[in-house]
């Protein structure tokens, strides 16, 4: 063990002993002799943050990351200190500062140590750049898993792992490739029944050690700034996420269309070809919403420009599409070309916009439309530049979203595929280089064009869709994973990478369903499909390369199943959009890995393949050709087989059959699931009746129904519809009860309560204490019982 009196080692230095001690508030401040300063900040019982300064000076504070109108506050606050160390105890946590080394350990009430350095902060002056590179060494607990860490391509639980974040244009990149487009330097660690994350707050290239070096210690670094971090702790790990979401930000709600089904391919042109598409969605039957417009569009890939021969009339294109249900989304890239007759290049060169490098030269690099210069989006004054541009698109010719490619930078013809490193940047008044600025190169870019869109959509809510990304660019927009493949191991990949980004606070996710690059057959389109309508964010989108990729490219039995699963999608929206809210409000993950549903299970630590969609649906995708089914794992309780009802018991393995038409499919006993009815696009019909499918079990189980109009701010006002669902099972008798909350009036009357094995026959009904006859709720037998959506509870017993 080295010890930190050796205040060198291997060309790292160490702090040495405190020599002072300082409280301000909800700060403590501690100084070691060689001049190095932590600073321990309580956000929260269960929220610490640690910042290191060397030299007794830190940077300047401040974060791209953290949200504003994050909430802070805590029950309890203490500092006592004894003959070895400072002691800061929480109302959930203690903090042990050791007075010789400035390590730390963080432990529950009961002393279970839940997170301890090893050789704790030390740094490396960086001699070529400046600054230093700073590093922090953890040792890995017995048994501990290790999640997160946002888009990796790799295995869930990232033990023996060693990944880098440095957003970067990976086009077809492959299983275990890293970095990739997303820089979301945060993960969970789990061991003993405890889970606990970890925040580094640190936009240079950050890299992590999963115990891959040494099995006894994880350890993060990055190439500059500071050592600075927040620590989570749960034990549960969902309210780590959300904890750290909190920090971070979670999005408002988005439009309702924008969960549905979307079309995307690189490009469709003319106009008569995005008009046939169009058509062709409608003649079949298949629900979309949204048609998305590639670089084709513009005139010679200029930004905010149109190519009048493909397009001569772009708002009557536009308002003749949402006529018909089609809401338009155009692509709009970081780039702008050199060319002085173009009025956006005019602009940014006359108000001195643009990226510049070290000696003065605007920052110039090749993309789509040739050699481009980049605007400084980390300078206020460009992003509401760039906000203001939107006003044309958006407010005249009624573009309804847009969709940032390529912001990472991307820079073609230079082995670094990015901006060099030596750009300067605003950095908000911090000015830096793009060591710094590069991982939030992209985020400033959509948060920009948030508020543009934000701005001019309005009273409409925006949908903004971003691939690059930084630790809380969730406030901004929807994502999607980047230029993938049509391959078996991409769908594998894709269902790793969904869950990843919810468990990193960042839901509103989805893939290229199908692969963008080369061409999926009807089998491998099909079963992506499948997988696809249980993520948040659901579009197909292809180089078209290799030939078409539309729902109907493969024949009719393909299409039929296409068509079968983007209708349960369409059936399943309330459901959706009930875990948006949740997401939206509290910071719950709209997927959850099963170890993520159930921890203590150890069974689950290493499941890549089995998710929870929503808190009550059991989801796992055929990842093989020919297959007829599979193996998969049951977390533990009871659930529902969608297909036939069958109830299995859960907490082991199930052979679950699959056939190319079937997904397995589970639903949680206990839950109340509510469906629309099947439209072509959201708004088309009126819902004039809420189908409620309960699955009886025995106990107790709450469910939630959360509506309101679906676009536009009302909810904000008290105009929304929240309905909580107990469920209360007996053998002989099922109780529904419902606590109902909000102004928002919804067009339906009525529920249509499907009962899903109930055990025994109907032999009355109460209806608010009442006796009902069992004719007037249940006019056509079976199990269907049709009730005033008012009811307060519903009880149902045996003959």
């Amino acid at each position: 063990m080295i010890t930190n009196t050796e205040l060198e080692y291997k060309g790292n230095l160490y702090p040495n002993h405190i020599v002072d001690y300082v409280r301000d508030k909800d700060k403590f401040y501690f100084t070691t002799e060689n001049g190095v300063v932590l600073e321990i900040t309580v956000i929260q019982d269960r929220t610490i943050r640690f910042r290191y300064a060397t030299e007794h000076a830190f940077q300047p504070d401040f974060s791209y990351a953290v949200d504003p109108n994050a909430s802070r506050g805590y029950s309890h606050l203490d500092c006592t200190e004894n003959q070895t160390e400072y002691i800061i105890e929480t109302a959930r946590l203690k903090v042990l500062v050791d007075k010789k080394t400035l390590r730390t350990q963080v432990s529950d009430l009961k002393g279970n140590i839940i997170n301890e350095d090893e050789l704790g902060f030390h740094w490396e002056e960086n001699y070529e750049y400046g600054g230093n590179t700073v590093k922090m060494s953890k040792i890995t607990q017995n048994t501990e898993s290790f999640y997160g860490m946002g888009d990796k391509a790799t295995h869930s639980n990232l033990k023996g792992k060693r990944v880098c974040n440095w957003v970067t244009d990976q086009y077809a990149y492959g299983k275990d490739q890293d970095p990739l487009y997303k820089a979301i330097p945060f993960y969970i660690g789990l061991h003993n029944g405890q889970s606990y994350g970890i925040f580094f707050d640190n936009s240079f290239r950050t890299d992590f050690d999963f115990a891959h070096e040494r099995r006894s210690t994880t350890s993060f670094w990055a190439d500059g700034g500071e050592m600075n971090y927040y620590f989570f702790y749960g034990p549960e790990m969902h309210k780590v996420v959300k904890a750290y979401t909190n920090l971070t930000g979670a999005p408002e709600l988005p439009p309702l269309w924008a969960m549905g089904y979307h079309q995307s391919k690189w490009s469709y042109f003319p106009e008569s070809n995005v008009k046939d598409i169009a058509k062709q969605f409608r003649d079949l039957k298949i629900p979309c919403d949204a048609i998305y417009l590639d670089i084709d569009y513009m005139d010679g890939f200029r930004c905010f420009t149109w190519d009048k021969t493909r397009f001569p009339d772009p708002k009557r294109m536009i308002n003749e599409l949402s006529e018909d249900g089609f809401k338009t989304v155009v692509m709009i890239d970081p780039g702008i070309k050199i060319d002085k007759d173009y009025w956006v290049y005019q602009e940014a060169v006359e108000n001195d916009y643009f990226c510049k490098r070290a000696d003065g030269p605007r920052m110039k690099g090749k993309v789509w439309p040739g050699e481009c210069n980049f605007p400084d989006f980390t300078n206020p004054e460009v992003r509401e530049w760039w906000a203001e541009l939107y006003k044309e698109f958006m407010a005249e010719i009624g573009v309804h979203a847009v969709w940032n490619d390529m912001n990472e930078p991307a820079v073609m013809e230079v082995p670094t595929k990015t901006a060099p490193l030596d750009t300067r940047h605003d950095y908000d008044g911090h000015p830096s280089s793009h060591r710094k600025a590069h991982n939030v190169y992209g985020m400033q870019m959509v948060r920009a064009t948030y508020e543009g869109v934000k701005r001019y959509v309005y009273p409409k809510r925006p949908l903004v869709i971003t691939r690059a990304a930084y630790s809380g660019t969730q406030r901004f927009a929807s994502t999607w994973t980047g230029d993938n493949v049509a391959t078996w191991e991409h769908l594998w990949i894709a269902n790793v990478q969904m869950q990843r980004m919810c468990m990193s606070g960042y839901s509103f996710v989805g893939s290229d369903i199908g692969g963008f690059a080369e061409q999926p057959n009807g089998e491998l389109f099909a079963r992506w499909i499948q997988l696809g309508i249980f993520h948040p964010f659901c579009r197909v989108h292809s180089s078209g390369d290799h030939g078409d990729q539309e729902p109907w490219s493969f024949g009719k039995e393909i299409t039929d199943i296409v068509r079968k699963f983007i209708e349960l999608r369409y059936e399943l929206l309330p459901y959706l959009y009930t875990m948006f809210w949740r997401y939206s409000k509290e910071g719950t993950p709209m997927l959850l890995p099963i170890v993520c549903y159930d921890q203590e299970d150890t069974q689950t630590h290493f499941r890549t393949d089995e998710f929870i969609f929503g808190e009550q649906i059991l989801v796992c995708p055929i990842q093989e050709p020919n297959a007829k089914g599979r193996r998969m794992y049951i977390p533990r309780g009871n659930w529902y087989n969608f297909w036939n009802d069958e109830v299995v018991e859960g907490g082991k393995e199930k052979w679950v059959v699959a056939d190319i038409d079937k997904i397995p499919l589970f639903i949680k006993a206990g839950a109340i699931i509510p469906k629309y009815p099947v439209q072509q696009y959201v708004g088309e019909l009126e819902i004039k009746e809420l189908v409620l499918d309960v699955y009886f079990a025995e106990g107790a189980e709450n469910s939630t129904v959360y509506e309101d109009a679906g676009d536009g701010y009302a909810y904000e006002n008290g105009k929304y519809s929240l309905r909580n669902f107990k469920l209360l099972g007996k053998t002989n008798e099922l109780t529904i009860q419902q606590f109902k909350d909000g102004a928002f009036i919804t067009n339906y009357e009525t529920f249509k309560i499907k009962l899903h094995g109930l055990p025994f026959k109907i032999g009355e009904v109460q209806l608010d204490n009442e006796k009902v006859a069992i004719e007037d709720v249940m006019p056509n037998g079976g199990n269907i019982i049709i009730v005033n959506k008012d009811f307060t509870q519903l009880r149902i017993t045996a003959k």
